[in-house]
């Protein structure tokens, strides 16, 4: 397996997970709120899921692999900049970070 598809699979696997996550887990309610995005928690939840699913499915339609790590990297830097507001350390905005450079990886091997 290269190493473009690890990072796709690794990606498309952690947003399903979260989004999963967002719907049941007390503690990611409780980092919603945190955030400021409480009330929006399902919202997020389902367009987490469906970035997953987007990166999935893109491994066989470029389109959508570009619209969908488009949207996960635009959602990771928005990310990054309320975990910024909410002055959270370098630790904590460490995976946001992260999947930021991840997805914008993605984005960029899919249009080259």
């Amino acid at each position: 397996m290269d190493l473009n598809l690890s990072i796709l699979l690794f990606s498309a696997i952690s947003f399903i997970f979260y989004g999963i996550t967002s719907f049941f887990s007390k503690r990611m309610l409780s980092e919603y709120a945190r955030w400021g995005y409480k009330n929006q928690r399902i919202l997020l939840g389902c367009l987490q899921l469906l970035g997953g699913v987007g990166l999935l499915v893109g491994i066989i339609n470029s389109t959508l692999l570009i619209v969908a790590s488009f949207l996960l990297t635009f959602m990771m830097i928005t990310a990054v900049f309320v975990r910024i507001k909410i002055k959270d350390n370098i630790i904590q905005m460490s995976p946001a970070i992260l999947y930021t450079v991840l997805n914008f990886i993605i984005l960029y091997n899919s249009l080259a």
